[in-house]
């Protein structure tokens, strides 16, 4: 069974310690920070499908970090703090927050609020999901054209599908299964009683993006967009400002 992952980040050690613990009797899973550095390595490693984030925090605010986290992705953020003023919360929301709870609290308040959240996943309504830009790694779902530095990458109409289904969810780690299931949906459909996979199309997905990163490469790009997941599968990575740094 699948379970949601929360991240929670306090730098009160009582409340982390705290709701961490009821969270994993909720069968989520759960990772805590102190703090906002140790937040956002956490973060991308652990990738979250929510974030219990307290807006004072030793080396920056909830508000700085809740646009870092969902300009990485679009993680769904549930506010915890002591401050219970309108200004407060309504910043909150316009930063991106999906909800807002006041300290003190119930460990049930916070739970339900949490399901609530689950329930309705946020819509992407904010976003241009006809191009998407990655640094200099422009994906245009109207042309079905990919650039990289204005240079056209030839991707064939599968390998454009992959591409373009994982940019909509970067640091998301697909299963080859999900993708088998998403793009190759009407092909080599001959399943394994005992491995749902279909059995010609095993090593399909490493092939398509084997070819991917080739031909991004191939126009001069160094950054691999297209990371492997041992024994998983893959997930599409955005460039950091470090990465961006192209020769």
């Amino acid at each position: 069974m699948a379970f949601y992952k929360i991240l929670i980040v306090d730098d009160d050690q009582a409340i982390r310690t705290l709701v961490h613990r009821f969270l994993t009797k909720q069968e989520y899973q759960v990772e805590s920070a102190q703090d906002g550095t140790t937040a956002f390595v956490v973060f991308k490693e652990f990738q979250p499908d929510l974030v219990v984030l307290d807006i004072n925090l030793p080396d920056t605010t909830g508000f700085q970090l809740c646009q870092e986290m969902q300009s990485y992705n679009d993680v769904l953020v549930l506010m915890l703090s002591s401050l219970c003023d309108e200004e407060a919360k309504v910043l909150a929301f316009q930063l991106g927050a999906d909800g807002y709870l006041t300290k003190p609290f119930s460990l049930v308040e916070l739970n339900a609020r949490i399901r609530a959240m689950f329930k309705r996943q946020r819509l992407p309504s904010n976003k241009n999901f006809d191009q998407l830009v990655f640094g200099d790694l422009v994906i245009n779902n109207t042309t079905r054209e990919v650039k990289f530095k204005n240079k056209i990458v030839s991707l064939t109409n599968k390998q454009f599908d992959l591409l373009f289904l994982m940019a909509n969810r970067p640091g998301y780690v697909w299963k080859r299964l999900e993708l088998l299931v998403k793009v190759f949906d009407s092909e080599n459909q001959v399943f394994d009683s005992e491995d749902p996979i279909w059995i010609g199309s095993k090593n399909v997905c490493d092939v398509h993006i084997s070819q991917i990163r080739k031909k991004i490469k191939g126009c001069g790009c160094n950054f691999e967009y297209i990371k492997t997941i041992f024994k998983v599968g893959y997930k599409f990575e955005v460039p950091g400002k470090d990465d961006l740094i192209q020769e």
